[in-house]
């Protein structure tokens, strides 16, 4: 054969191949006869290639004359492999990608050329992995060809395919390769090669539509890039509103609910290792949705992520790893059953800083799924970075708090004593911020003393101001018999302490059937009759801390049975409905007419209930309402 008569039959092996892209592209549903005269074009190929080589060997030699066989001999295997219908790639011993054609490209929706120099087992189904490293060996070793059915998974797309294997022989290739081809069944495999070998893969999918010649990615429309962006964005916007709700700085909850919106919307797998002592300990582990909690997830939370180079390098350079596609599955850890990534089934990878280095986030797509890109290392630096200012806020909060309910406790007995002839109950309602309202009962001498009241402010100052007036009245009381005198005494060291607040305040001893009452400018206590009829003390006084010489108002009240004496915080009747108006004592008194010969606990239960519904559930100041009832 003439080189003309090869380069004529070169040509007309290409619009061949074109009418079977034709075929192919019109009858998608039926795909037998196609891959049929596929296969007819490769044995014409090989035929060809055959008959130029016999040529050239008996073609006169010349100096040089090896050179330009050789490079005439790859040019002509260039151009069969890059017209073949079918995708073809050719690997080396170590499975790693050397050659590719457009055919494969278009099926794994990847860029001419962007799986060179990468593993080709990755993409490869991971019960099946092992298995077609075994016949990769076995090929290259024994020159008989094998085929296994799997599935080939990247970008995002599954093809079910039978891989068949066999030894190529390449001109001026030092090493031995493989040729992987992916064929139905029932195809008859190819011969054992040359000497030098090699061996290509050619993979047929079997469940999916090929994507048209020329197409471009979906994933690189104008539209779908436009789509991306939004998603990313839209992400954003959760993990700020997710992040920034109360309940996240209330309760440790932030790390949990980002991860697990990452989980629904961005991954398969997230992580998140936070440190801890200097050390990173994994802290949460969300597996894919129907993933069994079983085995697995179990090996993946207790994996030791000191052991991790991923997430150990992020740590140590702040800045994010993204890996579109997984080369060195031990990046994550071991288990028992081997490296994480594997049992994982880890086609892409992206780990970035929690904070300043607070922790490291880890997301991990299946093969089944888009691999991460840069854009999204971009999205999930900014969602670690909001992750991390949430955790600290949230332990800065979780402090405070603490602060604020240890100043609380110290404002409101955990529970009421038993006092003698009397039944008492009270209800504490905290407000918006640190308040400083308290109420006390305690032991005097001789009977049983109570006193309550509030600092004339908010936050912490306040509840610690209220706080010293609560232990001077019950410390003071312990020595004298009046609570007059004791109030006055509480006055006197609230002003050398020179806090500039005032505190209002009332004060009470009960004994037998009579409790004699000392007010600091506190609201009148309301005495409630067994027949419904309500009655208020006179009150009055000065509120403490403003002078050295306390101006309070003092009486005596006998309480018989079935009568109950009702204390009451400025916050209460202080609330206000939507119309601005306040709750104030007409109100609390036609609620209390209403609880005539109930429990005390019943009385201030329905005080509670009448002030949320008068002012929609809105608490600004706390609410004390203390009730003793005479039994």
């Amino acid at each position: 054969m003439t080189m003309p008569d090869l380069e004529h039959a070169l040509d007309a092996l290409a619009g061949r191949v074109t009418s079977l892209r034709e075929a192919r592209a019109a009858y998608p549903a039926d795909l037998a006869p196609t891959l049929d005269a596929a296969l007819a074009e490769l044995d014409t190929a090989a035929e060809l290639l055959a008959e130029a080589r016999e040529e050239l060997r008996k073609a006169p030699k010349r100096a040089g004359s090896k050179k330009d066989g050789t490079q005439r001999e790859l040019k002509l295997l260039r151009q069969v492999f890059r017209a073949f219908p079918v995708p073809v790639v050719v690997l080396d011993g170590g499975g790693v990608v050397r050659r590719i054609n457009p055919e494969t490209s278009r099926v794994l929706g990847s860029p001419d050329g962007y799986l060179v120099g990468r593993s080709f087992p990755l993409l490869v189904d991971v019960s099946r992995r092992a298995a077609f490293r075994s016949h990769l060996t076995s090929v290259l070793q024994t020159g008989q060809p094998a085929a296994f059915e799997t599935r080939l998974a990247h970008q995002g797309r599954t093809h079910t395919v039978q891989i068949a294997l066999t030894r190529l022989t390449m001109p001026g290739e030092p090493q031995q390769m493989v040729a992987a081809v992916a064929l139905p069944t029932e195809v008859q495999l190819p011969e054992p090669g040359e000497p030098q070998q090699m061996v290509a893969a050619v993979a047929l999918p079997t469940e999916v539509q090929l994507p048209e010649p020329g197409v471009r990615r979906a994933e690189q429309t104008d539209g779908a890039l436009l789509l991306a962006t939004a998603k990313r964005q839209d992400l954003l916007v959760k993990i700020a509103r997710l992040l920034l709700d109360e309940e996240a700085l209330l309760r440790p909850v932030a790390l949990q609910r980002a991860t697990r919106l990452l989980a629904a919307e961005w991954a398969d797998w997230v992580i998140a290792d936070m440190v801890r002592d200097g050390v990173p300990r994994r802290s949460v582990v969300m597996a894919p949705k129907n993933h069994p909690l079983g085995e697995l997830v179990r090996r993946v939370e207790t994996a030791d992520p000191a052991t991790s180079q991923v997430v150990l390098q992020v740590l140590e350079r702040g800045s994010g790893v993204v890996l579109e596609m997984v080369d060195d599955e031990t990046l994550l850890g071991f288990s028992a059953e081997g490296p994480l990534l594997t049992v994982m089934g880890a086609g892409s990878v992206l780990s970035v800083a929690i904070g300043r280095s607070d922790g490291v986030l880890t997301l991990v797509r299946g093969h089944d799924r888009p691999p991460f890109s840069l854009a999204d290392l971009a999205v999930m630096q900014e969602v670690g970075l909001q992750i991390g200012l949430a955790v600290r806020a949230q332990s800065s909060f979780q402090s405070r708090s603490r602060a604020a309910d240890a100043l609380s406790a110290s404002v409101a007995p955990r529970n009421l004593p038993d006092v003698p002839g009397y039944e008492a109950a009270a209800v504490y309602h905290p407000g918006s911020s640190v308040g400083a309202e308290f109420y006390d009962v305690f032991p005097v001498s001789g009977g049983w003393g109570f006193a309550l009241g509030g600092a004339a402010g908010k936050g912490e100052e306040a509840a610690s101001v209220s706080a010293m007036v609560r232990g001077g009245l019950r410390v003071l009381s312990a020595w004298e018999s009046d609570p007059d005198l004791v109030m006055r005494k509480v006055n006197e060291a609230l002003v050398a302490q020179g806090t500039g607040m005032f505190v209002m305040a009332a004060a009470g001893f009960v004994k037998g059937r009579q409790i004699r009452l000392s007010s600091a400018g506190h609201h009148p206590a309301a005495l409630l009759l067994p027949d419904g009829g309500v009655r208020f003390a006179a009150g009055g006084g000065v509120p403490l801390g403003i002078a050295p010489e306390a101006e309070t108002g003092v009486e005596v009240l006998t309480i018989s049975p079935g009568e109950t004496l009702v204390f009451y915080s400025e916050g209460l009747i202080s609330s206000r409905n939507e119309r601005g108006e306040p709750y104030g004592e007409e109100r609390l008194a036609d609620v209390l007419s209403r609880c005539a010969g109930q429990a005390p606990s019943t009385v201030v239960k329905a005080v509670e209930a009448d002030r949320h519904a008068f002012s929609g559930g809105q608490v600004w100041d706390e609410i004390v309402v203390f009730a003793l009832r005479g039994v």
